[in-house]
């Protein structure tokens, strides 16, 4: 009985499997058969999470979807610097409180970009001066019933825009519904989360942080103000600007390349764009380290090299391994490997001692019972060189 059953067992995922092949060439037989309509494959992607919430802080949005990549729907002023950015999608809509729907409280705009840099320069952009700064997000800046911050890489722009939306931001705190907002919007993930390291190299000393810009490329750096000229810079080459004024009047543009030799040249093309500007362009002082570009403008009463030969590039590492404990901790851990070798290496040591006392006496012990000295062995000690009789030992002569 046994057997049997494990027979009909083993019949049966023969048929299963021989079924399976069946349904696997079945297909391919089809598609190659003479004459027959080519397969049509249907994918169904989901479409990705709006960038602006249905409800925003008890109030209803107006539109419902986002403008896709926005540069239609986008002021054609500013469409142009967008785009240098890497602007992803865009919405803009505006939000009202419960009856009548046409009366709007609040107008938000939303522009998400590929990654992190995008999203400075573009707030860069979008950053005017006097503009009083906000805890809120990655950074926060405000003036009036305007909001312009950044999250991640995502720009938001916001205003109230009636007289009840200002009574309704006394109650609430006008950060409030901004903060629902920066857990709405997507999360960036890896390198595109990362800042760019360029604005962290400017000197702290008399920066005015206001004027800090950050640009990618010819439109947004003439936008906010560059003080070369764009096909000096050289963007074409995938360059990195930031320009940002000093104490007194002087400015520093910082330009990063993605090779060293590409920073010499461009290096000589704005060597010779300033010698055509003369004396206008105030005092200017040049420097080369490698793929970087560092140059002052303005006044500069007696700093400007200073300035220049003060700034290097950091070689930064990072890994995830996790952190190594308090140096305490260590040094504990390392007397008590030590001890642990020390104990190891007596114990092992007394160990040998008596097991060779032990064996020693013992051997001892039974040659006195066998009727034999115990501490001589002449029978074993002696080593006989002597040929036996009758042997030469230098072998047979010839």
């Amino acid at each position: 009985m046994g057997d049997f059953q494990v027979r009909v067992g083993a019949g049966l995922r023969l048929l299963v499997v021989a079924a399976g092949g069946l349904l696997c060439v079945g297909p391919g037989l089809q598609a190659q058969a003479p004459g027959a309509a080519p397969v049509t494959k249907t994918m169904l992607m989901e479409p990705p999470t709006p960038l602006l919430p249905a409800m925003l802080g008890g109030l209803h949005r107006a539109a419902e979807g986002d403008s896709g990549d926005g540069l239609g729907a986008i002021d054609p002023v500013d469409a142009a610097v967008l785009k240098e950015d890497g602007l992803k999608r865009f919405a803009r809509s505006d939000y009202a409180q419960g009856a009548p729907k046409d009366v709007f409280i609040l107008t938000v705009s939303v522009c998400q970009f590929i990654d992190a840099s995008g999203a400075i320069s573009a707030y860069d952009y979008f950053r005017r001066p006097g503009m009083r700064p906000e805890k809120l997000g990655d950074a926060a800046v405000s003036n009036g019933d305007e909001i312009l911050f950044r999250s991640g890489v995502s720009v938001v722009r916001s205003a109230f825009n009636s007289r009840a939306g200002m009574e309704l931001e006394v109650e609430w705190g006008k950060n409030q519904p901004m903060q629902e907002l920066i857990d709405h919007l997507p999360k960036a993930m890896g390198t595109a989360a990362l800042p760019p390291p360029l604005p962290t190299l400017l000197p702290a000393k008399g920066l005015d942080a206001d004027s800090v810009k950050y640009a990618l490329g010819p439109e947004s750096y003439k936008a906010m103000g560059g003080v070369l000229p764009p096909e000096a810079v050289g963007f074409d080459k995938s360059a990195e600007t930031v320009t940002a004024r000093y104490k007194g009047g002087g400015v520093l543009t910082l330009l990063a390349y993605p090779t060293p030799e590409i920073a010499g040249d461009r290096a000589r093309a704005i060597e010779a764009a300033m010698q055509q500007q003369g004396t206008n362009a105030g005092t200017v002082k040049l420097r080369r380290e490698g793929p970087l570009v560092l140059l002052t403008t303005g006044v500069w009463p007696a700093e400007a090299q200073k300035m220049v030969d003060g700034i290097h590039l950091r070689s930064e590492m990072s890994f995830d391994k996790p952190m190594p404990l308090e140096f305490h901790t260590e040094l504990q851990k390392t007397y008590s490997l030590l001890e642990s070798i020390a104990i190891f290496s007596g114990v092992g040591a007394l160990a040998a001692i008596i097991l060779g006392l032990f064996l020693g006496f013992g051997r001892a012990a039974i040659r006195v019972m066998m009727g034999k000295p115990a501490a001589t062995e002449p029978e074993f000690l002696r080593i006989d060189l002597r040929g036996a009789p009758g042997k030469n030992l230098r072998g047979p002569e010839a």
